[in-house]
């Protein structure tokens, strides 16, 4: 770690920029002037990897080697969405409490950072170990992300993607000519291997900046002449090029000036990559300047930091999202409390728990949970009204999706996931979204159930469109990924409705759900546990949505399920059972009928000659 360079008592007011990455975070505090008074060094800040108070205690360290700065930005890799900038801003609010503050991504403080005086749109050109092209018009402040999907599914034009196409174009070159290229050899070289066949092994376990290194043996094989080399950077530069283009064009249209900026160790530290790209972009959009990088990310950070104290002196308006509570705090839709909610209330029967004897609490437990139907009770109305919407937006090709986060995700999920073996449904007609995704369904993701922005781009994402149905789960009512999911639902012309259990909230004008499901459970025997009562009662109101929608599109017979999808041998034999029910047919004959349909019990039902409504 490196040392502040300048002494604290003779330093002018400043600002405080910081900057985390992966392997380093750096901290820069700036004069006036906007020269560097002091800079710090320290260990890498990877958001999905520290604590909270691991954050923390990175962040108090810097605050104690420097001056106290009039205001703060923050710029950390990775932090995309509402929720890492909220958890961000709240270590920084208590690290440096009433500073202005702006907390956002390392890609706007490289932005903020490129040279001054430009005043139009601007995308921010990026491969090192990987890639990505982001863009901001700061007339607007509208943003365009282009890449940085990860070596996987993206990384287009990265020194990840440039090594590893050196390694696969060696081969191919061999395979097909019979000689080794000199670039097989600078690769084998640079790898300390002997023979290619290493590769195999080695490529199977190595990480992403093993194969982003070969990179550099690429740069030098092109600067002396290698044409394969030079084949690989120029494919590379096409695929860069285009993204950054396209970054562009979604920004600022076809004719509007634009300026690159180009970063990352690939497009800086070797001259070759970046003036190719310089060139394509030249071309690819006449008029446009390209400029390079040349000052860190953490003096952008320190500039947008400025700007909260001085907007006159920027370029433009310091960018949305990292003012002061960096996501800019909730939404002026969600409902607003009236009261506390009940699911958060004591309950007086259970104030001892701790200390009731164990039967004692099993009782109470089952009578608690024989509330459930009493407060469903009420309901019937509104849950009726779910059910015929529902059916009707099935009926007319539309989706039902359920969207919770925690317990009630999980339900939602699970419900969703029973209705193509119950129903034959197709996987997507009823589908669950769960606030922090696929992970969240086995372990708890910090913040996801605050980031409203993540429930408004779930929904998007998934397409969901006019004549479908989106049912958000909240048992407080006021879950902001799920109102993020109501919200952009509504948007889009869908149905919406609500299940929750507190009635002590007032809908803002024009954002009341279609449908509002709220029965009344009252507090829980364990405080805010949610996943007892609340959670059988969604349980219920999911089983009756499902199962009766199902119901009233056909498919079920009485209250035999002929729609069965029988993947195993237990459901195999209640499709036997149903058949022989519905038909009166022996059970071989059930069974070669089956078969004859592929096990699709409709098919084999008409085969045997049952029609709806003939009785046997």
């Amino acid at each position: 770690m490196s040392r502040p360079s300048a002494s604290r008592t003779t330093r002018p007011a400043a600002v405080l920029g910081i900057e985390g990455g992966a392997t380093r975070t750096r901290a820069v505090w700036l004069g006036p002037e906007g020269r560097v008074l002091a800079e710090l060094t320290l260990g890498g800040l990877n958001l999905r990897l520290v604590s909270g108070d691991e954050l923390e205690a990175l962040l108090r360290s810097v605050a104690a080697q420097g001056p106290a700065p009039a205001a703060v930005g923050v710029g950390v890799a990775g932090a995309r969405s509402a929720q890492d900038r909220h958890r961000i801003a709240a270590v920084v609010g208590r690290v440096w409490a009433g500073k202005p503050a702006w907390v956002g991504d390392d890609l706007e403080t490289a932005l903020a950072a490129a040279p001054l005086g430009w005043q139009g749109p601007e995308v921010l050109v990026l491969s090192g170990t990987g890639s990505c092209c982001f863009g901001r018009d700061e007339a607007n402040g509208r943003t365009v992300k282009v890449g940085g999907w990860g070596q996987v599914l993206g990384d287009r034009g990265s020194g990840y993607a440039i090594g590893l196409a050196a390694l696969r174009e060696t081969l191919r070159r061999r395979d097909r000519t019979g000689r080794w290229p000199t670039l097989g050899a600078r690769l084998l070289c640079g790898l300390a291997m002997n023979d290619p066949e290493e590769w195999i092994d080695w490529s199977l376990r190595a990480a992403k900046a093993e194969i982003a290194a070969l990179a550099a043996e690429v740069f030098r094989a092109a600067r002396e002449g290698d044409a394969l080399a030079r084949a690989v950077i120029g494919e590379a530069m096409d695929e860069l090029s285009a993204d950054a283009l396209a970054c562009a064009h979604r920004l600022a249209g076809a004719q509007r000036p634009v300026r690159f900026v180009l970063a990352g160790g690939c497009l800086l530290a070797d001259p070759g990559p970046g003036e190719a790209l310089a060139r394509r972009l030249r071309a690819g959009r006449p008029g446009s300047r390209v400029v390079r990088l040349e000052t860190e990310g953490a003096v952008g950070a320190a500039r947008l930091a400025w700007r909260l104290l001085d907007p006159a002196r920027s370029r433009a308006d310091t960018p949305e999202g990292g003012l002061g509570s960096a996501g800019g705090g909730l939404p002026e839709w969600l409902p607003k409390p009236t009261g506390l909610s009940p699911t958060e209330q004591r309950h007086p029967a259970s104030m001892e728990l701790d200390r009731m004897p164990l039967r004692e609490a099993i009782r109470l437990m089952i009578a608690e949970e024989e509330a459930v139907v009493v407060a469903l009770e009420s309901q019937v109305p509104a849950i009726e009204k779910a059910i015929r919407l529902a059916a009707r937006a099935l009926r007319e090709g539309g989706r039902l999706f359920y969207v919770g986060a925690g317990t009630s995700g999980r339900l939602g999920v699970l419900d969703a996931s029973e209705c193509p073996p119950t129903f034959r449904a197709p996987p997507d007609q009823v589908q669950g979204i769960i606030a922090g995704g696929r992970r969240a369904l086995w372990s708890a993701v910090e913040g996801a159930e605050d980031d409203w922005a993540a429930g408004m781009n779930a929904v998007r994402h998934r397409g969901v469109r006019r004549g479908d149905v989106v049912l958000g789960i909240a048992a407080s009512g006021r879950t902001p990924f799920v109102w993020g999911a109501i919200e952009a639902a509504r948007e889009a012309g869908a149905t919406t409705m609500l299940l929750s259990f507190n009635p002590r909230m007032a809908f803002r004008p024009g954002h009341r759900p279609d449908v509002w499901i709220c029965p009344e459970t009252g507090p829980e025997i364990l405080t805010g546990s949610t996943r007892l009562k609340a959670g059988t009662a969604t349980k219920l109101v999911l089983n009756m949505i499902s199962t009766l929608a199902m119901v009233r599109l056909g498919k079920v017979a009485g209250n035999l399920m002929i729609d069965l999808d029988p993947g195993n041998r237990k459901l195999r034999d209640r499709a036997v059972r149903i058949v022989r029910e519905l038909t009166g047919a022996k059970e071989e004959e059930a069974v070669a009928a089956l078969e004859q349909a592929g096990w699709v019990v409709r098919r084999a039902l008409e085969a045997l000659g049952w029609r709806r409504g003939r009785r046997r």
